[in-house]
C-alpha cells in the first residue's frame, strides 16, 4: 500500500473512497481540499470539500421537535471539479467519464508525501478498445497559503478527435459530509455572485450566514494547446467549455488555478479584488510546484521524525498530515485545533481537548504554531469566564466543544444509529477541559523556556481555571475532603448513575487529580511572578489572600475515590455491575461503541464498569510515575508502583476503546511501565485511521489528536524525553518494534538539535550557532553537554 515517501492505492472501491478522500486531503494550514475525484459532485461515494481554518457558521434546525443551533466548519465552493468526454471523429460523443464509469480499466493515486503532491491517474477503454489516459496533479500551495493548482493530463490511444471539457467553479455546496448530520440545515453559503475575467479567470463569491465571512474564489483555467473557452455562468457557479484536439502520442493538457480570499484575511481587502488580483499574479503550474516542493522540503527539515518499517511510514502519513492542519502559516491566524483536522466535517470541525495531545509535537518543532494555539484559548478567555458566571462560578469554564466564539459549542442532542433515537448529550459536563488548556500552558513553557508567555497571556488562563477548580470544589465534612460532584471524565460513557434524575457524576479521579494540580500550580506560579506582574494579577483578577488559602486547602484535600486498592474512575464506580464482555463481543463482534448497543437493547452502560477510553489511566499520559506519586502524596494518598499497575490492569479488562485516542493512551502507559501487551495497543493507534478501525469514521475526517499523539508516543513516551529551557531529559524504555528512529526538536534557543535513538544508544546533534552548550542529563542523573556543531554518541 505504501512506499516510502509515497502512500498508493492501486485499484478503484468505491466503498473506500470516502478514506481515501480523506487520506489523501492536501492542505498548508490556511485551508485544504480532500483527495476527491475532479469528475465527480458530492454524492454517496465520493465527497468533495475545501474547509478554511476557523470559517464556522452558525444554523439553527428542528431536531425531535426542538429546536437547536449548531456552528458547523464550512465546506466552501468546490474549485476541483473537471468534467470530460471523448469526441472521435468516426463516432457519437461519449458520455461523461468518471470512476465509476464501465469503462474504467485502470485507476490509481499516489500520495507524495515529501512534497506534498496527489496524483490520479486513470485509464478508460470502450468495447472497440479506442483508451483515454487521464493524469490529475493536485496541490495546495504551502509557500502561498493562499493558492491551489490541479493539472490534468489527457491522452489517447488508438483514435484521433477531441476531447471536450468542463471547467466548473460549484458554489452549490452543502455541508452533507456525514450521515448522521443530514438531517441539519447544511446550506452554510449565501449571497452568491459569479462572473468571468480575461485570460481564462471565472469567479465566485458568498458569504457565510452567520456571522457574514465573506469568500471569494477566482480560479483560472489554461490549456494546452490553447483554446477559447464559452463561458456559462449559473446562480450559484460556472463553467468553462473547452474542445482540446487529441491524437496518438500527443497529450492535451487542463490546468486550473485557484487563489482564495476572505473578510477575514489580515490585512483587510475586499475578498474579490483580492483573489483575482492574486490569480494574475500566481505563476504558471511548474513554477507553483517548484516553490509548492521547496516549502515543504522546509517544514520537513523542522518537522522529521524517521522510523524504519512499516510503522515509520504510517507516522511519516501522521506527521504530513497534522503539518497539512496546523503549519506555520497557522501561526498568523485565530484558530483552534480541530479534532478532525480540515479533512471532513466530523465533530463539525469543533475543538476539543484534543490539543493535550497536538501541541507536545509542535511544542518541540514549531513552537510559534503551538504558542499561537494556546492564544486562540487566551482571547477567548472572556467567554470563558462569561460560562463560568452562567454556571455561579468565578474564573474560567472552558467549554467540551469550541468552534469561532469560544462558546459551548455541544449539542443538546445526539442521534444513536442503532436504535434511531434522539438522546440528551451530556458531554458538555467534560470540565476537566480547562484543565487539560491550564497544562498545556505550563508544558508549552517548560519545553520553550517561553517565561514572557507564561507570565502574561498563560498565567491568566492557568489562574481562571484554578480559581474555578477553587469554587467547583465544596467540602463534604463527613468525608474532610473537598468533593466535585455533576461532571463527566474523558470517558464520556457515564453520564449519569443508574436511574438518577440529574446527570453527571461525583469526584472523577482525572477530573479532581487534574484540577489539584492546577491549583498547586496556580500557586507556584504566583510564588515565581516578578512582583509587579504578581500585584498587577491580582489586583485585575481580584485574588487576595483568603482566596489563596483556600487554593492551597482544596488543593490538598481534594477527594479521589479508591475501591478494591485501585484508584476509582468515580465515586461509585466499583458499585456498578460487571459486563458480560464475552457475551457481548460474541454477539457483536464490534463493541467499541458499547454505549450505543446497550442504548439499542433498552440498557445502559451507566449501569456497568465499562468505560469508552482512558480516563483515570489518562494520569499516566500526563504524568510521570513520580510526578503522580507526588500529586497523590499532596494530597494524602499513597500511590505506589503497586496500586498503580494494579489500576492499569484493572481498566484495561474494562474499556471498550470507542475513541482512537483510547489505544493511544493504553499504549503510551505500558510502554512506559514495559508491559507486555504494549506494542498491541500501539498499533491500533498507529492504524486508527489508516485501516477505518472504526468502520467508516476516517472518511468523515481524519483524527488529528490520535494521529499526533502516536508521533508523540515515539518522540516523547519511549524516549522518556523532556525538553526544558536548559537542555533534555531522556530516558528511554525499549519498545522492539520501534528499535531505532531519528528526529529533530527544538529546545530553548537551540533549533535543529536531532536526536538518534538505537538499541542501548543515544546521539544528540547540536548544530552549529552562537549559543552556549546543551545539557543532556540521562537515567542515574548523569549529566553531560553538548557544544553547538557537535554531536555526541551516549550509552543508555
Amino acid at each position: 500500500m505504501t512506499t516510502g515517501w509515497t502512500w498508493t492505492y492501486d485499484r478503484y472501491e468505491p466503498e473506500r473512497e470516502p478514506l481515501v478522500e480523506a487520506l489523501c486531503t492536501l492542505g498548508n494550514g490556511r485551508f485544504a481540499t480532500r483527495g476527491s475525484a475532479p469528475e465527480c459532485t458530492a454524492g454517496t461515494t465520493h465527497y468533495p470539500g475545501t474547509y478554511l481554518a476557523g470559517c464556522y457558521d452558525r444554523l439553527a434546525s428542528v431536531v425531535a421537535g426542538e429546536r437547536v443551533e449548531n456552528e458547523d466548519l464550512v465546506n466552501l465552493p468546490n474549485w476541483t471539479l473537471l468534467r470530460y468526454r471523448c469526441l472521435p471523429d468516426d463516432g457519437p460523443p461519449g458520455d461523461w467519464l468518471t470512476p465509476d464509469a464501465g469503462e474504467l480499466r485502470h485507476y490509481g493515486v499516489h500520495l507524495d508525501l515529501r512534497a506534498g503532491v496527489l496524483t490520479r491517474h486513470l485509464l478508460f477503454e470502450d468495447a472497440r478498445g479506442r483508451g483515454l489516459r487521464v493524469s490529475h496533479t493536485r496541490l495546495v500551495h504551502m509557500g502561498d497559503p493562499g493558492l491551489a493548482a490541479q493539472r490534468t493530463l489527457f491522452r489517447a490511444y488508438g483514435w484521433s478527435g477531441s476531447i471536450e471539457v468542463q471547467s466548473l467553479l460549484d458554489g452549490a455546496v452543502t455541508n452533507a459530509g456525514v450521515e448522521r448530520y443530514r438531517h441539519l440545515d447544511g446550506r452554510h453559503l449565501t449571497d452568491h455572485r459569479v462572473g468571468f475575467e480575461p485570460g481564462g479567470v471565472a469567479w465566485i463569491t458568498c458569504r457565510t450566514v452567520d456571522p457574514g465571512v465573506g469568500i471569494a474564489l477566482a480560479v483560472r483555467t489554461a490549456t494546452r494547446p490553447a483554446r477559447p473557452a464559452r463561458e456559462a455562468a449559473t446562480r450559484t457557479g460556472t463553467v468553462q467549455t473547452y474542445h482540446l484536439p487529441l491524437v496518438p502520442r500527443r497529450s492535451a493538457m487542463v490546468v486550473k488555478t485557484l487563489a482564495l480570499r476572505t473578510s477575514t484575511d489580515r490585512p483587510a481587502a475586499d475578498p474579490l479584488p483580492a483573489a483575482t488580483g492574486g490569480i494574475a499574479r500566481a505563476p504558471a503550474f511548474p513554477r507553483l510546484l517548484a516553490t509548492h516542493r521547496a516549502a515543504w522540503r522546509r517544514v520537513w527539515e523542522q518537522g522529521e521524525l524517521h522510523a524504519p518499517g512499516e510503522a515509520g511510514r504510517i507516522l511519516r502519513l501522521h506527521v504530513f498530515h497534522l503539518l497539512q492542519t496546523l503549519s506555520p502559516h497557522t501561526a498568523e491566524l485565530d484558530v483552534g485545533v480541530p479534532a478532525r483536522g480540515l479533512h471532513g466535517e466530523a465533530y463539525r470541525g469543533h475543538v476539543f481537548w484534543d490539543e493535550l495531545f497536538v501541541l507536545p509535537y509542535l511544542d518541540r518543532h514549531f513552537p510559534g504554531v503551538a504558542r499561537s494555539l494556546l492564544m486562540y484559548r487566551h482571547r477567548r478567555l472572556p467567554a470563558a469566564r462569561e460560562a463560568a458566571r452562567l454556571a455561579g462560578r468565578k474564573g474560567a469554564m472552558y467549554p467540551w466543544q469550541s468552534a469561532s466564539s469560544g462558546r459551548e459549542e455541544t449539542q443538546s442532542l445526539h442521534l444513536n444509529p442503532r436504535s434511531g433515537r434522539w438522546l440528551a448529550d451530556r458531554s458538555r459536563l467534560q470540565r476537566h477541559v480547562g484543565s487539560a488548556v491550564a497544562f498545556n500552558v505550563w508544558r508549552y513553557a517548560q519545553a520553550t523556556g517561553d517565561r514572557g508567555f507564561l507570565h502574561s497571556a498563560g498565567a491568566e488562563i492557568l489562574l481562571e481555571v484554578a480559581r474555578y477548580w477553587s469554587g467547583a470544589a465544596a467540602f463534604d465534612p463527613a468525608l474532610g475532603r473537598y468533593r466535585i460532584r455533576g461532571v463527566v471524565g474523558p470517558d464520556e460513557y457515564h453520564d449519569a448513575y443508574p436511574d438518577a434524575p440529574a446527570p453527571g457524576i461525583d469526584d472523577n479521579a482525572y477530573t479532581n487529580a487534574t484540577a489539584a494540580w492546577v491549583l498547586a500550580r496556580g500557586l507556584g506560579l504566583l510564588d515565581e511572578l516578578p512582583e509587579a506582574r504578581r500585584s498587577e494579577l491580582s489586583e485585575q483578577l481580584s485574588l487576595d489572600d483568603g482566596e489563596l488559602a483556600r487554593w492551597e486547602d482544596v488543593s490538598r484535600r481534594l477527594h479521589v475515590p479508591f475501591h478494591h486498592g485501585v484508584v476509582s474512575q468515580f465515586e461509585g464506580f466499583g458499585e456498578l455491575a460487571e459486563l458480560d464482555w464475552d457475551r457481548y463481543r460474541a454477539r457483536y463482534g464490534d463493541i467499541r461503541r458499547l454505549d450505543r448497543i446497550l442504548e439499542a437493547e433498552g440498557d445502559s452502560v451507566n449501569r456497568y464498569q465499562a468505560s469508552k477510553q482512558a480516563d483515570t489511566l489518562m494520569l499516566g499520559y500526563l504524568f510521570r510515575p513520580e510526578e503522580l506519586r507526588d500529586l497523590f502524596a499532596r494530597l494524602g494518598y499513597t500511590l505506589d508502583d503497586e496500586v498503580w499497575r494494579a489500576t492499569v490492569a484493572y481498566y484495561l479488562r474494562r474499556t471498550s476503546h470507542g475513541s482512537t485516542l483510547s489505544s493511544l493512551v493504553h499504549g503510551w502507559v505500558l510502554a512506559r511501565q514495559k508491559g507486555a501487551d504494549a506494542w498491541r495497543y500501539c498499533e491500533e493507534a498507529l492504524l486508527a485511521d489508516v485501516a477505518d478501525v472504526q468502520g467508516g469514521t476516517t472518511g468523515e475526517g481524519i483524527h488529528l489528536g490520535a494521529m499526533a499523539g502516536t508521533i508523540d508516543l515515539v518522540e516523547r513516551g519511549i524516549t522518556g524525553l523532556e525538553t526544558e529551557p536548559e537542555g533534555l531529559r531522556v530516558a528511554p524504555v525499549a519498545l522492539a518494534e520501534i528499535p531505532r528512529f531519528t528526529f529533530t526538536l527544538c529546545c530553548g534557543r537551540h533549533r535543529g538539535v536531532r536526536l538518534r535513538i538505537l538499541p542501548g544508544r543515544l546521539a544528540v546533534r547540536v548544530p552549529a550557532s552562537p549559543e552556549g552548550p546543551l545539557a543532556v542529563v540521562l537515567p542515574g542523573d548523569r549529566r553531560f553537554t553538548v557544544a553547538p556543531g557537535q554531536e555526541r554518541w551516549f550509552r543508555l
